[in-house]
């Protein structure tokens, strides 16, 4: 599942171009439709041509609205900036760009709408003064893409651009975390408390417990919804409906995080990596406060600066920001700060539960360096997500970090529930929570299948499944842990469902039928030719 969030200027087409392209007026409140104009995000979603539903998030284009923007951007994957063929780049054009850069989504286009408007001259000169205006961006090279809302023309080009572009696009990895920035709290009458926003990081499942963090609000999902379908299972990338129990809509600020219970802990000192933009009016300096945002939350920030006792336009250092009030941040977070309505930079957590450091340290200065590359649980779960399971010894050679300190990320990682550790001693080797639930999955899909291949057969043999899932020596400790949790039942050299038993068709228990009768008739005959 992937979201694509629309970026640009007030009254350039964003909504108009996701109506045409969805047929789903995006503006759902009174007044947006009253102004003629975006005030809150606005969703809708899209069948691609031959490949996959896409989830899209229309942002406001005013600069009094561009809070709300930012509560949407940060889980978006693909970026679409619409800039008006008629009026060209104009102020909000470049704060949004500005906003999408310093976010780090480098997966975009341009759709230069109103094309109808201008000739084919003027339309030749705001393509070449908007891929000028790109090359210093992540988005530098994007594919721009005349368009129009009212003729439709360009909207199949459009369509097969947005189709490239995800071709090659990783889903967004599942690191058994679940994280939901809430951008939108309603109820409706007969089903509660609805939560929106997109999925980050894990997945979410029907009748789980939940938690809202950091207000500590626990609460059991009664339904989930994306897209306007019922689901009882969601994966990371999907715009996500939760409809919870047992809390009110008084009880869920925007901006809050819906995860599963006790392991997100709010924090109000963040280390991180900051970049002021070339075009700020001046340089940021050391304590300044200014307005943050991160997901779909705000504070207010103290920006410590580690290294250098100014950060000039253009320039990045480390810094430490003092929020005003406990946000629920993980490191490699993407922020934005801003004052008085001017979009002044951003950047990258390093770490999220920072101690107070001290300035111009250079050991602590590099110690902030290597953790920029990812926290170590972080080094851990991505290395286990590219090799399913591996030991400790694979773990110590694969990742740039001291012995100790693996060790003990390995344990706060299974403190957390985060690996899944088989075996004893030496001989252990770990699983990644997601990884395991996956194989699990996968190891149910092939029972299933064999049953329903071979309804009279008591179960898969044993090494078929080990071959399936190419499990190699693990597989005994593996086998022995499933049917310890109740996932699989081993019946000798074979395994099966729980659930599953030998059922006969009504012509098989006919003709069993008949056999017992005519043995209880003539239990000393010869068995005839139809037996």
């Amino acid at each position: 599942m992937f979201v694509l969030g629309t970026a640009g200027h007030i009254d350039h087409g964003k909504s108009a171009l996701v109506q045409a392209l969805t047929g789903v007026d995006p503006d759902r409140l009174a007044e947006e439709k009253k102004r003629g104009m975006t005030i809150d995000l606005g969703f809708a979603w899209l069948k691609l041509p031959g490949g996959p539903e896409i989830g899209i998030v229309d942002v406001p284009g005013h600069e009094r609205f561009v809070r709300n923007m930012l509560a949407g951007a940060g889980g978006i994957d693909i970026a679409m900036l619409v800039i008006a063929a008629n009026e060209g780049i104009m102020p909000q054009t470049r704060e949004h760009l500005a906003i999408l850069d310093l976010l780090g989504i480098s997966r975009g286009l341009v759709a230069l709408t109103k094309q109808d408007l201008v000739d084919a001259e003027w339309l030749d000169l705001i393509k070449m003064e908007v891929e000028e205006l790109l090359k210093p961006t992540t988005l530098a090279g994007a594919p721009i893409v005349p368009v129009s809302a009212i003729t439709r023309e360009g909207l199949p080009e459009l369509l097969s651009t947005i189709s490239s572009l995800l071709q090659n696009a990783h889903p967004r990895p599942d690191k058994g975390r679940p994280r939901l920035p809430i951008d939108r709290v309603f109820s409706i009458a007969g089903a509660g408390t609805i939560v929106t926003g997109t999925l980050l990081d894990g997945s979410l499942t029907v009748g789980q417990e939940a938690e809202i963090v950091p207000s500590g609000v626990r609460a059991k999902i009664r339904g989930l919804q994306s897209h306007k379908s019922g689901l009882d299972h969601l994966l990371p990338g999907s715009r996500a409906a939760v409809n919870l129990m047992n809390v009110n809509t008084d009880d869920i600020p925007r901006g809050e995080i819906l995860t599963s219970p006790g392991w997100l802990i709010p924090s109000t000192v963040l280390s991180a990596r900051l970049r002021v933009l070339a075009d700020a009016r001046r340089p940021l300096p050391h304590n300044a406060e200014r307005n943050i945002y991160i997901l779909a939350a705000e504070a207010v920030a103290k920006i410590r600066l580690l290294e250098t006792d100014e950060i000039k336009p253009g320039q990045n250092s480390l810094v430490q920001l003092i929020l005003d009030r406990p946000l629920a941040i993980v490191d490699g977070d993407h922020f934005v700060i801003r004052s008085t309505g001017e979009t002044l930079g951003g950047g990258v957590i390093i770490d999220a539960h920072a101690a107070r450091l001290p300035r111009f340290k250079p050991e602590i200065l590099e110690k902030l360096r290597v953790r920029e590359k990812g926290s170590p649980e972080d080094l851990v779960m991505g290395l286990l997500s590219k090799s399913r399971t591996l030991g400790l010894v694979d773990i110590i050679k694969g990742l740039p970090l001291e012995k100790d300190v693996i060790v003990q990320s390995i344990q706060e990682l299974l403190n957390r529930g985060l690996l899944i550790p088989i075996g004893d001693g030496d001989a252990v080797v770990y699983y990644s929570l997601p990884g395991w639930q996956h194989l699990q999955r996968d190891a149910k899909a092939a029972l299933a299948e064999y049953h329903l291949k071979y309804p009279l057969r008591s179960g898969m043999p044993a090494a078929e499944l080990v071959k399936r899932l190419k499990l190699g020596k693990t597989a005994p400790l593996v086998f022995s842990r499933w049917q310890h949790e109740k996932v699989l039942v081993a019946d000798g050299a074979t395994l099966r469902l729980p659930e599953f038993t030998v059922k006969l068709n009504p012509s098989q228990n006919s003709q069993i039928d008949a056999f017992l009768k005519s043995l209880a008739a003539n239990p000393y005959a010869p068995l005839g030719d139809n037996i």
